[in-house]
């Protein structure tokens, strides 16, 4: 008997040595949330029509080409929604290959033949996995911005399983618009060759551009403005363009970027391309010397100098940037461009002030908390309440702990559910101590009344603290930010609970017994 209570009473030691250990010191181990540090708060929509767009612009594309290589010309295409288009200049005689195409490069495309044209349309269950991967590629580009911004514990998660929302939560973020700024900005990066003026540069006016042409753009080439700016990096005035449509090279060629200097100290972006993205570029390159290559980032150039020698699989943008601003472009450029456009639904930020304000106010809830609970325990229990005072004292121990082990970010919310634990945690002390009280009445001796009462009580307090643990699982995987901080540490609070209260507080009514050769009455 003393040996096992021995064993027991180590392996409780050891429990409240690691779970202090690992929550000590309380204010470097535990993060503190955007309400209690202060930061950012946004919901953002991924406008998921922009990447059917895209998807419907390849696929017509794809079976334009098709037709093409198996010898049927003069098909012209063009969408009439983002998930749709019609095609046109395609005989009636062409139907069985248009079947065959659409079977083996557009498999989630509907279409039929209304007279002379050809109307296709996305199938639902293909619409619907393009946005589910659209916020999905959105998500994770976003993240990986976020990451390389350097904001320590942020929270970004998708709102609903197949919503197209997105929650970021940004502690200790004092620079709102710059994070803004780098989360919205699309980034799709493209290399074109400049049409007018061949050697690069820019002109001041569309209207140039156009009499160069005789009032009409070829087909093949579009006009893109920039912005022209001083040598403080403000902008000063807007310059235009006319460069091939087809892009050369893209951002998805791209290997590596990072901010560096110019030969005059001017912050540029150093990008470095994948093997076969730098032979495409060393073959464009050598093959257009002396002419303007246009740097355009989300439809605007941000350079476009003259190529004055062959360049491998490496080169720089120089885009009269600010240092902070060559910083931010080459970050969004290594994470990858977003796959549709960002809408911000909702900005919130968060003072430091403001959350240590709400820490000051849960640490006091907290304690009042406790003092009541500890003062209710001694008068209606007496002695044997401090066996649920030491339980509840070890319970909280074991939540900081597990807190901090596994690095979670401690909320408003989160303070909340601790409250709530330190009442819910003597919730299993006060099942067994009445029933002590009921069986002590009907003239069982200490011990006898002692194992009855947790033996008796024992399903309650497990059907009590299971249900509300299942409703907390449920709030972890489907909740979001504060939901999920409150879930979390009433999880680990009902875990900790059922532990004191079972094994921890029979220990000591154990180690009571042990003391005495007989217990004629118990201070209940």
């Amino acid at each position: 008997m003393k040996r096992n209570l021995l064993w027991k009473g180590i392996l409780i030691l050891v429990v409240v040595l690691l779970a202090a250990l690992s929550a000590w010191p309380l204010g470097e181990t535990i993060n503190l949330g955007l309400d209690l540090r202060g930061g950012v708060h946004l919901v953002l929509r991924v406008e998921s029509d922009d990447a059917l767009r895209s998807e419907t612009d390849k696929d017509l594309d794809r079976l334009v080409q098709e037709l093409k290589d198996g010898g049927t010309f003069g098909a012209a295409a063009g969408q009439t929604s983002p998930s749709s288009f019609e095609v046109t200049g395609v005989p009636a005689s062409e139907d069985a290959a248009i079947a065959d195409i659409v079977e083996d490069f557009l498999p989630g495309w509907n279409w039929e033949r209304s007279g002379d044209r050809l109307e296709f349309e996305m199938g639902d269950a293909f619409e619907k996995e393009i946005r589910n991967l659209a916020v999905v590629q959105a998500l994770e580009t976003i993240r990986n911005r976020v990451d390389a911004f350097g904001v320590s514990e942020p929270s970004i998660q998708r709102q609903g399983l197949d919503g197209d929302r997105i929650v970021v939560q940004l502690p200790g973020v004092d620079d709102p618009e710059r994070v803004k700024g780098l989360i919205k900005n699309t980034a799709f990066l493209e290399f074109k060759l400049v049409a007018y003026p061949v050697g690069g540069g820019g002109v001041a006016s569309r209207e140039e551009i156009l009499a160069n042409y005789g009032g009409r753009v070829p087909d093949n080439v579009e006009i893109l403005g920039g912005v022209i700016r001083d040598d403080a990096g403000e902008v000063v005035g807007e310059q235009f363009y006319a460069v091939e449509k087809r892009a050369a090279l893209t951002g998805r060629d791209l290997k590596n970027a990072r901010p560096g200097l110019g030969e005059f100290n001017e912050p540029i972006v150093n990008f470095l391309l994948t093997h076969e993205g730098g032979q495409i570029f060393a073959q464009l390159t050598q093959d257009n010397i002396n002419k303007g290559l246009a740097v355009i980032l989300d439809g605007n150039v941000i350079t476009a100098p003259r190529i004055r020698s062959r360049i491998a699989d490496s080169g720089m943008i120089d885009g009269s940037f600010t240092q902070q601003e060559a910083t931010d472009l080459a970050t969004v450029l290594r994470s990858g461009a977003l796959p549709a456009a960002i809408t911000y639904l909702e900005e919130r930020a968060v003072g430091p002030s403001l959350g240590q304000d709400s820490i000051e106010r849960g640490r006091r809830a907290g304690l009042i908390g406790l003092g009541l609970v500890v003062l209710t325990m001694l008068l209606v229990y007496r002695l044997t309440g401090v066996n649920a005072i030491v339980a509840l004292s070890i319970n909280i121990v074991v939540i900081f702990g597990v807190l901090a082990y596994f690095n979670a970010t401690l909320t408003l919310p989160g303070i909340a559910g601790i409250v709530l634990t330190i009442g819910m945690a003597v919730d299993a002390n006060v099942l067994v101590f009445e029933r002590i009280k009921e069986e002590l009445r009907h003239g069982r001796t200490v011990k006898s009344a002692i194992d009855a009462g947790f033996s008796k009580a024992l399903s309650s307090v497990l059907d009590a603290n299971i249900t509300t643990l299942i409703a907390a699982l449920f709030l972890i995987q489907f909740g979001t930010g504060p939901i999920r901080g409150f879930a979390v540490t009433l999880s680990i609070g009902i875990l900790a609970s059922l532990f004191t209260a079972i094994f921890v507080s029979r220990w000591l009514f154990d180690v009571l017994l042990s003391r005495r050769e007989r217990v004629d009455a118990l201070s209940i």
